[in-house]
């Protein structure tokens, strides 16, 4: 059984900051909606747990209507929580 969660970042608005990230776990077909990097990164590990912490992908998408500069902030945001996991 692989644990695949899907995250699809979503628009709100025009500005940079609207968007959200929905969050599907593809077992229980359970979904949050995270308003920020903080939340989503919370919610997967609480997600993860349902499954003793193993994760096998996440697989990403976007709705057509999230604007670059949006998608921009998401990408060096994720960037940013790689790095501190690496350390």
């Amino acid at each position: 059984m692989s644990v695949v969660f899907e995250a699809r970042i979503k628009n709100r608005g025009e500005s940079p900051h609207d968007w959200f990230i929905e969050l599907t776990d593809t077992l229980s077909n359970k979904k949050e909606e995270c308003n920020n990097l903080e939340e989503f990164s919370k919610k997967i590990e609480e997600f993860g747990s349902a499954y003793n912490g193993q994760i096998d992908e996440v697989k990403w998408s976007k709705d057509d209507n999230v604007t670059q500069d949006q998608y921009s902030e998401i990408n060096a945001g994720m960037r940013k929580y790689q790095e501190e996991l690496n350390k």
